[in-house]
């Protein structure tokens, strides 16, 4: 089973955002359908939902006037509005707005091997299974020359990927104390920002710093000779280096220690601390060339282990059911992902896609 992809032939970006809607219509409604599903569940009305995505599209246009006619030609392109798309990028902010919680949630490992050798990263990501069909792979070219791989959702700019100028981001969740309803610039306009702009680990943390934020996430950039895990939040940007080794692991949880202070997920998701652990305890695989090897070594099955590997419980509410779509590495040097359709339990040298 692979993700379906598309490719941007538009430069322009509301002729390339009306490119996608059309093409991407019908998961485009679904996923915005998933949401409004979702955040009916967590407790949001309509009108809520409505006013935040207003607002959303509004702070993406101050902040990057040309995300925001991305997003309006997508909206063109789907038969829908611009506030609806702007409700897909920033279902994050929409969540913490809410004040919802849940278990589920991502793992990110990071190695820089050394000189001349090429970064491992792998990431599983988890999300709500009824939202399953919603990740697409997208490439785009948003000027000449310089193209984005995504891994990302119908409608949303961006999520995990690569660029051909030798960057990539990996993505996760957060929740902190300063976290509003007062909706900021959507987390997903910033790593979009970041695989269009960014050439260098400094220039991904200077974007996120340039952004005033409503909720939290964790971009993990990478070079070939750098990284840091860019934790953002209302209260602040910290940039974590690697550990000696070149180390760096992250799941939903603040490393910074003044950030850390506000952290949400302490008591609402503790499965995240068990989840790091895990990725400590696998350094050695994780540091393989291969890319399945640090996939497998990502496995770790809940409830007597951490969980990052995830199943839902069909017993839950959709709002508290998670899984595993995809388990996801970057390959730096060739400008594109390996993208494995589930969760680590499923990999196989045969299961990877290529984009």
């Amino acid at each position: 089973m692979t993700f379906p992809t598309f490719t941007s032939s538009e430069i322009d970006p509301r002729a390339r955002g009306k490119e996608l809607g059309a093409h991407r219509r019908k998961a485009i409604i679904a996923n915005l359908a998933g949401y409004s599903d979702l955040f009916a569940v967590a407790g949001a009305t309509t009108a809520q939902v409505r006013a935040w995505g207003e607002q959303a599209f509004e702070r993406s246009a101050d902040w990057a006037p040309h995300l925001a006619e991305e997003i309006a030609g997508i909206a063109a392109g789907a038969g829908v509005k611009p506030w609806q798309v702007a409700v897909v990028n920033a279902r994050t902010e929409i969540l913490a707005a809410i004040d919802a919680t849940g278990e589920g949630e991502c793992s990110t490992s990071v190695v820089l091997p050394g000189t001349d050798l090429p970064p491992r990263t792998v990431q599983t990501w988890d999300w709500h299974d009824h939202l399953r069909d919603a990740p697409m792979l997208w490439e785009l070219e948003p000027r000449p020359g310089h193209v984005v791989r995504t891994f990302t959702e119908a409608g949303a700019l961006a999520k995990i990927g690569v660029n051909t100028a030798g960057l990539g981001i990996h993505f996760n969740i957060l929740r902190h104390d300063s976290d509003t309803a007062d909706l900021g610039v959507p987390v997903h306009l910033i790593a979009r920002r970041i695989l269009d702009d960014a050439t260098t680990v400094e220039e991904a943390a200077d974007i996120a710093r340039s952004a005033t934020v409503s909720a939290s996430t964790v971009i993990t950039a990478v070079t070939s000779s750098d990284a840091a895990s860019i934790e953002i939040s209302p209260a602040g940007v910290a940039v974590i280096p690697p550990e000696p080794g070149g180390v760096l692991q992250h799941c939903n949880h603040f490393l910074d220690p003044d950030l850390a202070a506000g952290e949400r997920h302490a008591t609402d998701r503790p499965s995240t601390y068990a989840r790091l652990q895990h990725l400590r305890a696998s350094t050695e695989d994780l540091k393989s060339d291969d890319h399945t090897t640090r996939a497998l070594a990502m496995l770790s099955h809940g409830p007597d282990d951490a969980p990052v590997c995830a199943h839902p419980d069909q017993t839950q509410p959709i709002n508290q059911r998670w899984e595993t779509v995809a388990t996801i590495a970057l390959d730096l040097p060739a400008g594109r992902l390996r993208v494995h359709q589930g969760g680590p339990c499923q990999v196989t040298e045969a299961t990877w896609q290529t984009f």
